[in-house]
């Protein structure tokens, strides 16, 4: 399941003194933006592999054509639910009606929840979450070496006395033809959403650990 099986989503202005009349509201109204939201986030493949849930607090402003900007994750746990959350709120990109007089330069926090599948993950495990969080930034190191080896192999660059070693931190990351498509899987549910440039980079991913699997997705979408 690439989506998130649940997502609470209430919006919260930090605006001191402001009516809520003259505050920015999402085309359709609050449960316009829910549902938006709740269709547009595809479960990033690292937290749903390790059933991490959390509140994603995303920080931004808007312009007074409702453009989003200055899109940030202030405290997240800087694993790829954050990325997720960013994602989704700069979908919402010109779906905002903002009044004349609204101060442009007020943040608006918009919390996200994500809460994976529970037929598989079953009741949280914060033990077991807080692990997976803490080996985040060693599955990063690994993944980087597995892709800047590819990206110098493409270039002609690489040594390839060292291919046997990354063969097996693939093995080691699970980057088997099944977690493959799972990712082709979600770069297809983002192109659906019009987000390009999001299915771009699942698909670059997939190139720069060695698989010809994107490769006509790249070169139909993607510029090189």
């Amino acid at each position: 399941m690439l989506k998130a099986s649940y997502i609470n989503i209430v919006l919260l202005f930090f605006v001191s003194g402001i009516a809520a009349a003259q505050q920015p509201a999402f085309k359709g109204g609050q449960q316009a933006l829910n549902d938006f939201l709740k269709a547009k986030i595809v479960y990033p493949e690292y937290s749903r592999q390790n059933c991490i849930s959390g509140v994603i607090n995303v920080s931004f402003t808007l312009d007074n054509s409702g453009i989003v900007h200055d899109a940030k994750v202030p405290d997240g746990p800087g694993i790829d639910l954050d990325d997720e959350a960013l994602r989704v709120i700069k979908l919402t990109s010109g779906q905002w009606i903002v009044p004349e007089e609204y101060n442009i330069k007020t943040s608006i926090i918009q919390p996200i929840r994500f809460d994976p599948d529970a037929t598989r993950c079953g009741p949280a495990n914060t033990r077991d979450m807080q692990s997976a969080i803490a080996g985040y930034q060693t599955q990063q190191e690994l993944e980087n070496a597995v892709t800047n080896y590819y990206i110098n192999k493409y270039k002609g660059k690489a040594d390839t006395s060292k291919e046997a070693t990354i063969i097996a931190l693939k093995k080691q990351l699970g980057y088997d033809d099944d977690f493959i498509t799972d990712v082709l899987n979600q770069a297809s549910e983002k192109l659906k959403q019009g987000d390009k440039e999001g299915a771009c980079r699942d698909w670059n991913f997939i190139r720069n650990i060695g698989s010809d699997r994107a490769d006509s997705f790249i070169g139909k979408y993607c510029a090189r």
